[in-house]
């Protein structure tokens, strides 16, 4: 067996871990990734390569997570259901072990109603669950028809869980069953009310399932007003609206605001996961002010 990611020792381990995502272009041109990259590198233990995020066209996750590897950072391979059938998943999948990519977040996707595509075909031929599932049993040596692999994955599987889910109880049920499938690690979507993300946690936390909390860098007032009306699951708070209104220079407010989450999560939660949105250069900011 392979040695376990860096990123999932330090989770074993107690330790608080710290990851944040970063998008590849919407081109060839890498240039500006791997410079966002080495900028994370000594911050992070591990960067979320997100997959057409948003069901906007951009460079594979897959190719960019290699690129990660080539820089000596350790990659999460996020892969969605949306644009992969099963057999195309599971053949990323065995690439990405090829590759040494060793920890995935497995998640459902944005719908291309969404994107720059709108006009493209939704695969959706698994749902996040099933996605999880297939994971673990690649990990397992065989593939979904039962047949035996020439070497298995050694995959570090990670799921998303939506805490401010309303209603409740459809988000537990799939969170519940992600465990079930094989899920390890979760990393929450944005995450404003602590006190109610506290209780999430301490509810759904037993062995062997490690939990981070999502932030999600406000860089303006605007961009809450936005996340408030057209992102469910999202509720930015009056009080951080009108702490952003009353800034004058309101990204670094957002800066000091995303700080003081991280902050909060050391005091009980498993890691933080932060994403900037086009912003990195801000995270090594955020993380000095936590």
């Amino acid at each position: 067996m392979a040695e376990k990611s860096n990123f999932q020792q330090k989770l074993d381990s107690g330790e608080f871990a710290l990851t944040a995502e970063i998008c590849p272009p919407r081109g060839t041109d890498i240039g500006n990734f791997i410079k966002k990259a080495r900028l994370l590198k000594d911050c992070i233990v591990a960067a979320n390569v997100t997959d057409n995020q948003r069901a906007v066209m951009r460079l594979s996750s897959l190719a960019a997570s290699s690129l990660l590897v080539n820089e000596g950072m350790e990659p999460v391979f996020q892969v969605t259901c949306r644009d992969r059938n099963r057999i195309a998943i599971q053949s990323d999948l065995l690439g990405a072990t090829v590759l040494g990519i060793k920890n995935v977040l497995l998640l459902t996707g944005d719908h291309v109603s969404c994107g720059d595509h709108r006009g493209a075909m939704p695969v959706f031929d698994l749902d996040a669950v099933q996605l999880v599932h297939t994971a673990k049993t690649l990990n397992g040596g065989e593939n979904l028809n039962g047949m035996a692999l020439r070497g298995a994955t050694e995959l570090h599987l990670g799921a998303v869980v939506s805490p401010d889910a309303d209603p409740w109880e459809p988000e537990e049920i799939k969170f519940e069953k992600k465990i079930a499938a094989g899920a390890t690690f979760f990393q929450s979507q944005a995450i404003y009310d602590m006190d109610k993300f506290k209780r999430f946690f301490e509810g759904a936390t037993r062995d062997g399932i490690k939990i981070l909390g999502g932030i999600l860098l406000l860089k303006s007032s605007k961009m809450a007003h936005f996340l408030n009306k057209n992102v469910p699951g999202v509720d930015v708070p009056a009080h951080l609206i009108e702490e952003l209104e009353g800034a004058t220079d309101q990204l670094e407010k957002g800066i000091e605001i995303a700080s003081r989450q991280v902050r909060e999560l050391k005091s009980f939660c498993d890691g933080a996961h932060i994403m900037a949105i086009s912003q990195e250069v801000s995270v090594p900011k955020i993380i000095a002010g936590a």
